[in-house]
């Protein structure tokens, strides 16, 4: 992954922790003076899984069941229960989330896109869903590959606030 400073805009100050405050202890970011604005955020990452499992989920589907479907309900339950799951996160109101899961040679990559009108990201909400659908591949598969991992989860792009669109650069997640 790249190093945090390559993730920053050029010329950009480095940001103090919004989720801190001045006594270092843990805090919810007042976001009520900030402006009602469509955003989006798209998440990705990787469940490297073994050739026999590459075969099952393009053929006749894993013992289990239908893997991919169950990876990406769970994903978008997952986005929907962020806030249960992340202390800080703000509870939102999501208006879509798509998570879409792609069997790849020696891997499945899962991709998340969650959009809201609200005052503040859903790029939590876009990284739950992508982490929640890899551990749920990785439980209707692990009966045929113990040795399956998640890999490379992050944001790769978010839209909307006062920040604009972010992008990111290079091929460092899938």
């Amino acid at each position: 992954m790249p190093a945090e400073d390559s993730l920053a805009s050029p010329g950009a100050e480095p940001a103090g922790l919004t989720h801190v405050d001045e006594a270092g202890a843990a805090r919810m970011v007042d976001v009520s003076a900030k402006s009602v604005t469509a955003r989006e955020a798209v998440a990705a990452g990787r469940v490297r899984v073994s050739p026999t499992v590459v075969a099952l989920l393009r053929g006749e589907g894993v013992p289990k069941g239908d893997a991919l479907a169950v990876a990406r309900v769970a994903g978008i339950m997952a986005a929907k229960r962020t806030p249960d799951l992340i202390p800080l996160c703000h509870p939102l109101a999501l208006s879509s989330v798509v998570v879409d899961l792609e069997v790849l040679d020696d891997s499945v990559c899962i991709t998340a896109t969650v959009r809201t009108t609200d005052r503040t990201g859903v790029e939590m909400e876009a990284l739950t869903a992508v982490s929640v659908a890899a551990l749920a591949l990785i439980d209707m598969v692990k009966a045929v590959d113990k040795g399956a991992t998640i890999e490379e989860v992050g944001v790769v792009r978010k839209s909307g606030g006062r920040s604009g669109t972010w992008t990111r650069d290079g091929d460092a997640l899938p």
